[in-house]
């Protein structure tokens, strides 16, 4: 059995579990039909267990399982061009269903590390390739999936020209919707557990000192957003949202 996580870890076993946790638009949980979901979880649940911050999801070479993030969120890093230097970063989070690319080469790896506490679901991906032939909507919301996560990543990531503020502020909305935690106390402010200033820097290939001034700006002028020890909290989405269309 795996392990676990609490309610004080910012999830809710119970209700993910069960279904009933709204999972981020575009996810491959919001597409999968509600139907197929107890399979999933009579088949894999009893293996969940949760990643602390730093530590790697098994996504090597020599691994075979899949996973679907129950809770937390992960960065993908790639270098595609074999050296140190040229990082390719992505952020995933809430729903998302990872290690795709074993589905058609077993062998292929892609380092993915926890920026928090993260609760995931491991799913044989030999075995996933027998549940997406036995049911093909469970194949179609892959699919989809895989299309929005791709479209967001094309608006997140690739839109270079945009100013700094403009990119680092899309960044912030995209996280808070697939990665935040809503205060129970006070639900108009998202956190972000795990983030760092170079984690964003290096997602969107900005400088240090560019990301510092573009948060600085979110939290001095705009009064959007606060920063903790490795954690951001959106305090305004709606500001974020409107500089994210305007700026």
């Amino acid at each position: 059995m795996g392990s676990l996580p609490s309610k004080v870890d910012g999830f809710n076993p119970a209700e993910v579990l069960a279904g009933r946790r709204p999972m981020p638009q575009g996810s491959f949980l919001y597409h999968l039909p509600r139907a197929i979901w107890p399979l999933l979880v009579q088949t894999w649940g009893p293996d969940a267990r949760t990643f602390q911050s730093g530590e790697e999801l098994p996504l090597g070479q020599d691994d075979r399982d899949c996973f679907i993030v129950l809770g937390g969120f992960v960065v993908q890093q790639r270098h595609p061009m074999g050296r140190s230097r040229d990082l390719i970063a992505r952020f995933r989070g809430l729903g998302q269903f990872l290690g795709e690319a074993k589905l058609i080469e077993p062998w292929s790896p892609v380092k993915t590390v926890c920026l928090s506490t993260t609760w995931v679901m491991p799913c044989s991906a030999q075995r996933v390739n027998v549940l997406l032939k036995q049911h093909p909507a469970m194949q179609l919301a892959l699919l989809r999936s895989l299309e929005d996560r791709n479209r967001a990543d094309e608006k997140v990531y690739s839109m270079t020209r945009r100013s700094p503020l403009a990119r680092v502020t899309t960044l912030l909305v995209h996280l808070a919707h697939t990665a935040g935690t809503r205060d129970p106390v006070a639900p108009d402010r998202i956190t972000i557990k795990g983030l760092r200033q170079s984690d964003i820097s290096d997602a969107l290939a900005l400088g240090t000192s560019t990301v510092e001034n573009a948060l600085r700006h979110l939290r001095t002028v705009e009064q959007a957003v606060d920063s903790g020890y490795r954690e951001l909290v959106v305090a305004d989405l709606n500001v974020l949202e409107r500089l994210a269309v305007t700026t």
